[in-house]
């Protein structure tokens, strides 16, 4: 390794931080996970990161690629292994005013984007959190804001510049190498390193955003009326339901549906939101005109020692009572988990089911479960957790891979029914014969 890594210093011109170094030890954990790697390389340029992947295939030590860092599984880090960190590639760069085409670097987060946009009155569909990185959420899907008008943020993708496992430069679109971008756009990190991203963007205005509470007591009648009214609601309102956060009272927190009507008619806003604030006794509502830019939160940096366990399913139109009946009924127990769940459909179920290798298009309903706590609680409370999943799997399929703390051969086979894996591990074969890029929601290559 020592040779090898006097190799790149010659050939690498961006930072190579290892342990003992003043950077290293923030370096070297991601936002939800630590890890001791051997190095952290921080390219500067697409040549940079060709040479870190020629020096971690010749090492044949565990890789990791970091965007944003938020990778349930811990994906963005490893210990004794090579961390190759894009933070320096985050430009983002209005390359076709006209035609709203934006390049991105792969290392940029969409607070970044959306900051960089609003001034040209911008965006891009993505998730709704600053720090997330622009990479990791978009070539697995990209549930946000804007799902349901402007579909997923891989939907909004026209090209990808990679880095292959070779350490080639590749160009990927529905014309240069299509199979290629075809498997980026929902197969994870698994066929290179993406270093650029082109967007096609759309012309927003501000946007109503906020929260209307409702009391525990109301839960389920909430719960099932809002999925009814959003399985008809216009496709500019995205909204999400929460219930059983622990910090405003677990069990007996309020149910708070969360939403954003995409656009800046207040009339419009008003027809599409007031059905949701007549589902029950309103206890808040602080839905207000707001830049979309506004819309993202800062996420949360667990404290040190303090675990994440998520867990995702998607709901078909045909099992959504079943599954929510389930959900509040758990949502009211004690030792309940945090219970999000994100209406979707519209502009996503309206692309083809085999375009991209996003597999979930026809579900009404995504949901989250999410514990935290100390490791000992946290263990704990698994067979509970266990149970209630149970209880839930006749109804509900696949998992979407950003809310997923686990990376099992069950998990890879949720993200990916048999025919897209299939699919996947053809194009794996071709670019990355060797599994270079295995710490991810991994595809073998067939």
């Amino acid at each position: 390794m020592s040779s090898a890594l006097e190799i790149l210093r010659r050939d690498f011109g961006g930072d190579i931080i290892e342990p003992g170094g003043a950077e290293y030890e923030a370096a070297s954990r991601s936002v939800i996970a630590t890890g001791s790697p051997a190095c952290v390389l921080r390219p500067a340029t697409v040549g940079d990161v060709q040479a870190a992947v020629r020096y971690a295939a010749d090492t044949d030590l565990a890789l990791s690629v970091r965007g944003g860092g938020h990778a349930f599984p811990g994906f963005s880090t490893n210990d004794g292994g090579i961390v190759i960190d894009l933070g320096k590639l985050a430009t983002v760069e209005l390359t076709d005013k006209e035609r709203h085409l934006v390049r991105i670097g792969g290392g940029a987060t969409w607070g970044q984007v959306s900051a960089a946009l609003a001034p040209h009155g911008l965006a891009i569909s993505s998730g709704d959190t600053k720090g997330v990185g622009v990479g990791g959420l978009t070539l697995t899907g990209g549930i946000g804001w804007k799902v349901r008008k402007h579909g997923l943020a891989l939907d909004n993708v026209i090209a990808a510049e990679v880095v292959t496992a070779d350490a080639e430069v590749v160009r990927a679109s529905a014309d240069e190498n299509p199979e290629l971008f075809w498997a980026l756009r929902g197969g994870g990190g698994n066929f290179g390193i993406v270093t650029a991203f082109e967007f096609k963007a759309h012309p927003t205005t501000d946007v109503f955003h906020g929260r209307i509470a409702f009391p525990a007591s109301e839960l389920a009648a909430v719960l099932q009326g809002w999925a009814d009214y959003v399985r008809t609601a216009p496709d500019e309102l995205t909204s999400i339901a929460d219930f059983a956060n622990p910090f405003t009272g677990g069990p007996e927190s309020p149910i708070t549906i969360q939403l954003v009507f995409d656009g800046d008619d207040a009339e419009a806003a008003a027809r599409a939101i007031d059905p949701i604030r007549r589902l029950g006794t309103v206890i808040s509502d602080d839905v207000t005109l707001k830049p979309v830019a506004e819309t993202l939160v800062d996420g949360m940096t667990p404290p040190p020692g303090i675990q994440v366990v998520t867990r995702s399913a998607f709901v078909d139109k045909e099992s959504v009572r079943d599954v929510l009946q389930i959900l509040a009924e758990v949502g009211t127990s004690a030792g309940s988990p945090v219970i999000s769940v994100r209406s979707v459909a519209g502009a996503v179920s309206r692309v083809a089911d085999d375009a991209t290798a996003y597999a979930h298009r026809q579900a009404e309903l995504m949901f989250v479960t999410t514990s935290l706590g100390p490791q000992p609680v946290v263990e704990a409370a698994r067979p509970a957790l266990a149970a209630i999943w149970d209880r839930l799997a006749p109804h509900v399929n696949g998992a979407y891979a950003n809310f997923l703390a686990t990376a099992t051969e069950a998990d890879v086979a949720s993200v990916y029914p048999a025919e897209t894996y299939s699919r996947l591990a053809a194009v794996k074969r071709q670019y990355d014969p060797g599994n270079l890029f295995a710490r991810n929601h991994n595809v073998r290559p067939a």
